[in-house]
């Protein structure tokens, strides 16, 4: 496939070495410019590219910046996108070391990831954000292996959800839904399954055991 990465941290940087490494044609971005990313496209072979030409012809777009600066992202983000694609935040809220309070998070009660689809004007599959970096790389296991990991996957667009989950299976990692957006604060900061190096099992049990109230410390 053709996938757009939006930021090249330790999330992107990852994922672009995974997907790379899988055969993918992947376009990279971030916030200072192609001429940053020369080593990771040495690297990985993948293409460094302005944020507005990451999404052109993608069928996955992979938006993974602080959310405290998805409303500055250009317009016309997804233009040249192909037919049918997804995009995926990986984000997470962090009020007080990093993003400032967000009211509508905070006193309206959205989800991290409706927030940001109403910012960015396209369905998102929220995925990734409770993962460890490192494990993008370390911890890909084949089908049926007793210690492959599983990720919750949340969306509401079940096309665009299919095609993300289908990637993660590809990347070594199994999938439990977790719902639609509204429902993603299940797997939010400081809830049982965010950072759980778990099985289907084990990640569904901590999806049913989340509680909506935000921790204290994931409020600003």
């Amino acid at each position: 496939m053709k996938i757009g990465i939006i930021g090249a941290g330790n999330i992107g940087g990852n994922l672009t070495r995974r997907l790379t490494a899988l055969g993918h044609d992947v376009s990279v971005a971030n916030s200072r410019g192609p001429h940053t990313l020369t080593a990771l496209a040495e690297e990985t072979g993948a293409t460094p590219v302005a944020v507005t030409e990451a999404a052109r012809g993608a069928e996955v777009v992979v938006v993974t910046i602080p959310l405290k600066n998805i409303p500055v992202l250009p317009p016309g983000l997804f233009d040249g996108a192909a037919d049918g694609f997804a995009v995926i935040d990986t984000g997470n809220y962090y009020p007080k070391e990093r993003d400032g309070r967000i009211a509508a998070i905070e006193d309206e009660g959205l989800t991290e990831s409706r927030w940001t689809q109403q910012h960015l004007g396209h369905p998102v599959i929220k995925a990734f954000n409770g993962t460890y970096a490192q494990d993008i790389l370390d911890k890909p296991r084949p089908k049926e292996d007793p210690e492959r990991m599983a990720l919750p996957v949340a969306g509401d667009d079940e096309a665009a959800k299919n095609i993300v989950r289908g990637l993660i299976d590809e990347l070594g990692f199994d999938t439990v839904d977790a719902g639609g957006i509204d429902d993603s604060w299940r797997q939010q900061p400081g809830t049982p399954v965010y950072g759980l190096r778990g099985g289907v099992d084990a990640v569904t049990k901590a999806l049913a055991e989340a509680s909506p109230e935000r921790p204290a410390a994931f409020r600003a």
